[in-house]
C-alpha cells in the first residue's frame, strides 16, 4: 500500500472511532489526526479536503456489503402480503445485525450512521448521497407504505425512533460483546434478530395518540 494510501486508511479507522464516540459534528479532527499517527495538524484536510469528505469515506467503507443485503432482503420483502411489516423490517435489522458482528468497526458503523439519521435535515448533499447509496431509503419507501395510516407527525416521530431503537440495539448488542466483563446473557443472533423485528413491529403498529 502507498503512503498516502496507507495514511487516508488510518484516517478513515481513526475518524470512525471518534466519529461515534464523540459525534459527527462535535468529534475533533485534530484528535482523529492525533489516533491516526499522523504528526501534521492538517493531514485531514490534506487528504480529503473536508470534514464531509472524510464522513463520505467513512460511510463508504460498508456501502457495497449494505447496498447487496439490503437489496437482497427488500426484493423478498416486495414479494409478500402488503400488510407484511415483518419482512420489510428484517431489511433493515439483519443486515445491521450482521454488519456489527464484524467487529467494532461494524458497530461504530452503526453508531454513526444513527447520528446522522437524526440530523438528516442538516446533512451536506455528498454525505446525503453516500448514505442514500446504502439502499435503506428504499426499504423504508417500503414500509411507509405498510404502515397504518397515521398523520405525518406521528408517522415521522415513529420512523425516527424505530430507526434509533433498531440501530442502538444492535451496537448495544455488539458492545455487550466485546466487554471482558460478566454482564446480561444475550440471545443467539437469529433470535435475537427476529424478537427486534417483532419489537420493531409492535412501534411501527401500536395505536394512534391523540394530539
Amino acid at each position: 500500500m502507498a503512503a498516502a494510501d496507507d495514511t487516508r486508511h488510518r484516517l478513515i479507522e481513526a475518524a470512525t472511532s471518534v466519529f461515534a464516540e464523540d459525534g459527527v459534528f462535535a468529534a475533533s479532527l485534530v484528535e482523529i489526526t492525533r489516533r491516526a499517527g499522523q504528526r501534521n495538524r492538517g493531514a485531514v484536510h490534506y487528504h480529503f479536503g473536508s470534514r464531509e469528505s472524510l464522513l463520505v469515506a467513512v460511510l463508504h467503507q460498508h456501502v457495497p456489503f449494505l447496498a447487496a443485503r439490503e437489496g437482497e432482503l427488500l426484493a423478498a420483502a416486495r414479494t409478500t402480503p402488503a400488510d407484511d411489516l415483518g419482512s420489510v423490517l428484517e431489511a433493515i435489522v439483519r443486515p445491521a445485525v450482521e454488519l456489527a458482528e464484524t467487529g467494532p468497526s461494524g458497530r461504530q458503523y452503526l453508531v454513526i450512521v444513527g447520528q446522522l439519521v437524526e440530523e438528516f435535515d442538516r446533512l451536506d448533499e455528498a454525505v446525503a448521497a453516500e448514505l442514500a447509496a446504502t439502499g435503506g431509503y428504499a426499504v423504508y419507501e417500503l414500509l411507509e407504505q405498510r404502515m397504518p395510516p397515521l398523520d405525518d407527525a406521528l408517522h415521522n416521530e415513529r420512523l425516527a425512533l424505530i430507526t434509533g431503537f433498531i440501530l442502538r440495539s444492535v451496537a448495544d448488542r455488539a458492545r455487550a460483546s466485546e466487554r471482558t466483563e460478566p454482564g446480561r446473557a444475550q440471545l443467539p443472533t437469529e433470535r435475537f434478530v427476529r424478537n427486534l423485528v417483532t419489537m420493531a413491529a409492535g412501534m411501527a403498529t401500536a395505536p394512534p395518540v391523540d394530539e
